[in-house]
């Protein structure tokens, strides 16, 4: 008998219990479950989440290195907080590298690059209909992963994502805007039509417009909140 067939094998689970709590706890900040300020309370957590302190010990302190949980010393671990002036910088970062990514595949006119990106739209024009949010970001990320290991900017990318989670706090506020659902994707296919036509400046131009579009919706909320 194989290790395959052997009833008494007991199978890995594709995911551990650490790495599905800290899903868990992602998809619970960008759903806004957890908002920005909120005190984590490790005692609670345990209770809520079904599991035990060391994990949710490991699960904060990766959180706090994505930029998602800042530990105050009066208050210990809570939902961390971006400012305005913080979101603009980090929406510059992303338009200035997104676009050199864009321009370089439209230069290298790949057609796997195109077939990729397009999957990815439509991913995310699915995760929209479903009202899927989680989907959204998934394939939103995996869309700008595909434009810079594509176009061979790899230390660009590892500078995005270093971001990527903050990133995806944001981009979790402004994909629930209204009408967002239908210019967002609407944008990134004008990038991907200027890579299909072989245009660099035009799909240069395209991703710093549809991040600088972001760039506004998530300063008005922000100013909003800051505001209140």
């Amino acid at each position: 008998m194989n290790a395959a067939t052997e009833p008494l094998r007991v199978d890995r689970p594709a995911k551990t219990l650490r790495e599905l709590t800290l899903e868990k706890m992602r998809e619970a900040i960008f759903s806004q479950h957890f908002r920005p300020g909120d005190r984590l309370v490790e005692r609670d957590l345990c209770e809520r989440l079904g599991v035990s302190r060391t994990i949710v010990r490991e699960v904060l302190r990766h959180l706090e290195t994505e930029g998602l949980v800042s530990n105050l010393p009066a208050r210990g671990p809570i939902v961390s907080r971006t400012t305005a002036a913080e979101a603009l910088q980090i929406y510059e970062i992303r338009g200035a590298l997104e676009a050199i990514a864009a321009r370089a595949c439209a230069e290298a006119r790949q057609p796997a690059t195109i077939t990729a990106l397009d999957a990815c739209l439509a991913r995310i024009l699915a995760g929209y209909a479903r009202g899927n949010s989680t989907l959204v970001l998934e394939a939103t990320s995996d869309f700008y992963r595909t434009l810079f290991v594509s176009s061979g900017k790899e230390v660009a990318w590892n500078i995005v994502n270093a971001l990527t989670m903050r990133i995806n706090h944001l981009r979790s506020m402004t994909i629930k805007t209204p009408g967002r659902e239908v210019e967002g994707p609407r944008q990134m296919q004008r990038i991907v039509e200027a890579i299909r036509a072989g245009k660099g400046e035009e799909a240069h131009a395209a991703a710093l417009q549809h991040v600088a579009s972001a760039s506004a919706i998530a300063q008005r909320l922000l100013q909003e909140r800051e505001g209140g």
